[in-house]
């Protein structure tokens, strides 16, 4: 896509400084020498506390296990880290964590159990993964590791909102080739068992949260995994957010035509049918529109949450649809021997394929896929 028609990203311009806010109470003497921890390191890199009557920006919410309390924000922008001590390590961690994190509203769990004497810091994020924190050496060095491991994450931008232009061509309605490749792609994905099912958020989220995950974020669950493919020089198709991508049927619901990239509205350009109630563009939207204007030869991209030998890997772990994650991504993919066919980690995410078609990308990977994510 060409730079001189498009929104070009540039660095990130948010403060780094976050406000911070402790919400909730630490019920347990190390659980609150933990918060109490966490809070001054944030304090000591110049992050400022907040009342609770002011907007923060970063929220620390202690919370327990037995009834995770949700922290309901306000905006968008604002990162919420739940902190909750287990009583003893469940045998299946993340099959413990991961409800607690949905149910607290958050967008990251810091997920505390015993070993003997000290304990284990779990950070258990949305993509279904954790890694694991062990509480070794002195409490400044081992705060000073957990500092670095949430800071980048808390001052990560979300461009996760769509403007919808109901302009979509009759002659593109009722999708072309580069659709149905899209929906054989899914299909793919599907038949290579590479398609998580969509975490049930309704069943784990009562009416009043649901309808706050929804308003904040367009979420009706938590579908992980996608794949687009190159319309022309501007425009994109697209996997819709939430749906299933083992069947991709509807154009406007299920595959959307991706425009651009509204830099000042920070939102998602799509173009749709003016009869169709549209989904969402999906959250890594904007990571596939730098790749694709970075990258005229690049005709299909793959997203999965598995992983291969050998890959180059982002540096942080930042959530799905960030600025920051499409900045990194892009540039380990333009500084691959050929940027039209890499292949790029996610730290503890899964994997960014590029490829002239899904064809192509389907090829490459065939036989050397890991189902299993290495955290870190």
């Amino acid at each position: 896509m060409n730079p001189t028609s498009s929104a070009v990203l540039a660095p990130t311009t948010r403060s780094q400084r976050a406000r911070v806010l402790v919400s909730g109470e630490a019920t347990t003497p190390r659980l609150r020498w933990f918060v109490e921890g966490v809070e001054r390191e944030l304090l000591r890199h110049g992050h400022a506390r907040v009342s609770p009557t002011s907007p923060p920006t970063l929220v620390l919410n202690v919370t327990d296990a037995a009834r995770p309390r949700p922290y309901r924000r306000s905006s968008q922008g604002t990162f919420v880290v739940s902190i909750i001590e287990a009583e003893s390590r469940p045998e299946g961690l993340l099959r413990a964590a991961y409800p607690l994190l949905v149910r607290s509203l958050s967008n990251l769990l810091l997920f505390l159990t015993p070993d003997g004497d000290a304990f284990d810091t779990h950070f258990v994020t949305l993509e279904q993964g954790y890694y694991t924190l062990a509480r070794q050496g002195d409490p400044e060095s081992f705060f000073r590791t957990v500092y670095e491991r949430l800071a980048p994450l808390a001052a990560s931008r979300l461009v996760i909102n769509n403007h919808f232009i109901p302009d979509l061509p009759a002659a593109l309605a009722a999708g072309n080739e580069k659709t149905a490749a899209l929906a054989a792609g899914g299909r793919r994905l599907d038949e290579l068992n590479l398609l998580p099912a969509p975490f049930p958020l309704a069943e784990i989220l009562g009416e009043r949260d649901m309808a706050h995950v929804h308003r904040l974020f367009g979420l009706g669950g938590l579908s992980y995994g996608n794949l687009s493919a190159r319309e022309d020089d501007t425009r994109f198709w697209m996997s819709a957010r939430g749906v299933n991508k083992g069947s991709l049927q509807e154009i406007g619901r299920d595959i959307l035509l991706i425009q651009g990239y509204d830099a000042e509205n920070n939102a998602m350009r799509v173009s749709v049918p003016k009869d169709v109630t549209p989904r969402a563009a999906s959250v890594d939207a904007i990571e596939h529109w730098t790749l694709y204007r970075d990258h005229p030869d690049i005709g299909a991209i793959v997203h999965i949450h598995a992983w291969m030998d050998g890959v180059e890997s982002t540096r942080v772990n930042y959530p799905c649809g960030t600025y920051e994650l499409a900045c990194e991504v892009a540039a380990l993919v333009g500084a691959a021997p050929d940027p039209a066919r890499a292949v790029v980690g996610l730290k503890n995410h899964g994997l960014t394929i590029t490829g002239r078609s899904l064809e192509d990308i389907f090829e490459r990977i065939d036989g050397k896929i890991l189902p299993q994510i290495p955290m870190e």
